[in-house]
């Protein structure tokens, strides 16, 4: 395995021995699964300044996607075991349940997630597919749709729901991003098919409720009723990381639309980047989220990090700050003020940029 990626491997995989051991006996591996995934992830993002260069080999890039289909295929496996876990595993007490549900619902929410989101930008038919079920499981298939078609081409305008606006709290913000990429998404697959004329029969959108229900019978089959609960709480919490994800990393930011009606060309400066290692290896360098945007088909060992000069870089690690997004007059009082020092930059760049506020339609 070509060495980067043996980083990237080392790190989405750690917790997994944790988490099914904790799932079938309790005890201190549902400790270990939780220090895992929270402590032990900030203490060495910040006990060592370390990171990854960009790696563009043949190599990096087939292990690489190994990793994600195996990581993929991996999540349905540990998804099924945290149902029948919650809802069935009469031999865990209540406290132990509960830190099965807070680590398996990290996982899913750091780990399954980036990896889908890595998984929906591959050109592959079975790569795509993968990262569409992985979030049709978590009862998020729509995001498939909407964040390739709708928050790739529109971010930081008032035609992206997952763009979060100067002042605006993630209690605002998660209603608003949720039932407005579902209808947005919704909608731009429906003109794809009208154009290209075919039936609205092959809306993408059926796959993703009918497979929706699918998994809640399969979670039914496992564990009844709790297993159905168990499967809606999961998905909630993976959900909300990440709406904290798209939040965090275009809170204020903006593009501005010339004369035309067109946005200005997408830049370094509108996207929040984090520098900490370690939860950017568990993550799949997601937070190197500039390249991202700027490239959306890199592999994510080929992402690089901007130039503290030319782009937004978060003042702690995207996990951090995703917790301090949860109490928003603490994350007003810290990121406002960079939002506005990032206003001044781009006004440098381009003088019609109003980053605070979100161009209109």
């Amino acid at each position: 395995m070509a060495r980067p990626v043996l980083a990237f491997s080392i790190a989405t995989l750690l917790p997994v021995p944790f988490l099914v051991t904790g799932a079938f006996h309790g005890g201190i591996w549902v400790l270990f699964a939780i220090i895992t995934l929270t402590f032990a992830t900030y203490f060495l993002d910040h006990l060592f300044d370390f990171a990854l260069r960009p790696n563009t080999t043949t190599s990096t890039v087939h292990f690489a996607l190994i990793l994600s289909n195996a990581l993929a295929i991996l999540h349905f496996f540990l998804l099924a075991t945290a149902v029948w876990t919650l809802s069935s595993n009469g031999g865990l007490t209540g406290a132990e349940k509960a830190g099965v549900f807070l680590s398996f619902g990290l996982y899913f929410g750091q780990i399954s997630n980036s990896n889908a989101h890595e998984l929906i930008h591959r050109p592959d038919h079975l790569g795509f597919n993968l990262g569409k079920w992985v979030f049709i499981s978590l009862l998020f298939g729509h995001h498939t749709t909407a964040h390739r078609l709708i928050h790739h081409r529109f971010v930081g305008s008032v035609h992206d729901p997952n763009s979060a606006q100067l002042g605006e709290s993630f209690y605002r913000f998660l209603p608003r991003a949720w039932f407005g990429s579902f209808q947005a998404g919704f909608e731009i697959d429906r003109e794809m098919l009208r154009r290209s004329g075919k039936s609205q029969f092959a809306h993408p959108y059926i796959s993703y409720i009918l497979g929706a229900f699918g998994f809640l019978f399969v979670a039914a089959m496992i564990g009844g009723f709790g297993g159905c609960i168990a499967l809606l709480a999961l998905a909630f919490y993976a959900q909300v990381q990440l709406m904290l994800s798209d939040y965090v990393q275009h809170y204020g930011l903006s593009r501005a639309m010339h004369e035309n009606g067109k946005l200005e060309p997408l830049a370094a400066h509108h996207s929040w980047n984090a520098p900490h290692w370690y939860s950017s290896l568990m993550m799949l360098h997601a937070p190197r989220h500039s390249d991202h945007h700027e490239n959306p088909a890199k592999p994510f060992p080929s992402l690089s990090l901007p130039q503290p000069q030319t782009a937004p870089t978060l003042p702690r690690s995207m996990p951090i700050m995703a917790l301090l997004a949860l109490f928003p007059q603490y994350w007003r009082r810290k990121m406002d003020p960079l939002v506005t020092h990032w206003q001044d930059v781009a006004k440098t760049v381009n003088p019609s940029t109003s980053i605070g506020k979100l161009p209109a339609s």
